[in-house]
């Protein structure tokens, strides 16, 4: 029975480098096929990729425009807003500006302090009465 054994893995032995030569014709030969496969089908393949990488690119940018759009449709709204707001507020401060000025000027008046109104008045009244004396003194 040892004697089998023994025969077998001879037999083994010598076979393995004829297998291993097989194997790596085998491989060299898959290897080749892949390259011709490649070479024929390989130029179809990359314009397939083209064609689907085109899909993709203006279906990408057919996104991002109307994306785009939208934001700025937004932001011309907003700024429409704001213009809106921007004149009521000047609005509201004109109105406030015009009652402190009405109030100060009301209090400065009570306590006897003339507005501004009343001395360009007077400084008028004063040019009219040196013209006057002006004329006056000429005359003499």
């Amino acid at each position: 029975m040892a004697k089998v054994i023994l025969k077998k893995k001879v037999d083994v032995e010598t076979n393995a480098p004829s297998d291993v030569k097989s194997y790596a014709r085998k491989i060299w030969l898959a290897g080749l096929g892949a390259y011709t496969k490649v070479g024929q089908e390989g130029s179809e393949y990359v314009q397939e990729l083209i064609k689907a990488g085109q899909a993709v690119e203006s279906k990408g940018k057919k996104v991002v425009t109307e994306k785009l759009e939208a934001a700025n449709a937004e932001i011309d709204e907003a700024k429409s807003e704001v213009s809106t707001f921007k004149g009521k507020v000047e609005l509201q401060l004109d109105k406030v500006e015009r009652a402190f000025d009405t109030r100060i000027a009301s209090a400065l008046n009570r306590i006897g302090i003339p507005s501004k109104h009343d001395v360009e008045t007077l400084s008028a009244k004063l040019d009219e009465l040196t013209a006057l004396l002006e004329r006056v003194a000429r005359k003499s």
